[in-house]
């Protein structure tokens, strides 16, 4: 891209310098390249197939969603009775006894985080299709934050586990994870795999006047 003041000089993108960077390990190659000197991994410009992959993973995210909020996650049976809890039942029972802090998490975690990612990788595969140049670095950014956020999903699936190994009691109280506890870790690996599956560097292709290939 060119520098908007006069006395800088002209920059230009690695790829409009005929280099191309391995995904895998940052190798920098000439552009006629095909796999990695150091990894011996694939190299391409871009990936003409992420965003059929990014939006492919993030529907099917979107649709495990939605059983993982509408079923139980946790079914805890004891000699008096048995009990369902959803995500959201599960907050408001901890509301009830006082865990606001516990529910918060429980609530960020669970509901606020996954919205967000699906909502933030919508976003920027609808700004790459649309050929978007505005808000470039901010979108950077998001796409940073999509992939840290992505490992901390999972704190749902994990607290039901732990809970499932360690009250086990027989007859006195057991507690197991319900079908909405595998359609969520079906959701955070989905929307993992629509995050990984977007090619940054499509980004920036919109300051420069060649096509993708």
């Amino acid at each position: 891209m060119e520098s908007s003041r006069p006395d800088l000089p002209r920059l230009i993108t690695a790829r409009q310098a005929g280099l191309i960077g391995c995904r895998r390990c940052g190798q920098v190659h000439a552009g006629g390249a095909v796999r990695c000197k150091r990894c011996h991994g694939p190299i391409r410009s871009r990936d003409t197939e992420s965003l059929q992959k990014v939006w492919a993973w993030l529907i099917a995210g979107i649709i495990a969603f939605i059983p993982a909020n509408i079923y139980p996650m946790l079914l805890t049976s004891t000699l008096l009775d048995r009990s369902e809890q959803t995500i959201i039942g599960g907050v408001i029972e901890l509301l009830h006894y006082g865990s606001y802090g516990i529910a918060t998490i429980v609530f960020v975690a669970s509901i606020m985080i996954p919205v967000g990612k699906f909502i933030a990788i919508a976003y920027l595969a609808w700004a790459v299709q649309h050929r978007s140049s505005r808000n470039q670095h901010q979108r950077h950014k998001l796409y940073d934050v999509v992939e840290f956020i992505g490992r901390w999903s999972m704190i749902d699936v994990f607290v039901v586990a732990i809970l499932s190994a360690l009250v086990q009691l027989n007859a006195v109280a057991t507690i197991n994870p319900g079908i909405a506890a595998l359609s969520f870790g079906l959701s955070v690996i989905f929307t993992m795999l629509s995050a990984l599956a977007f090619d940054p560097r499509l980004i920036w292709d919109e300051e420069e006047p060649v096509s993708h290939d």
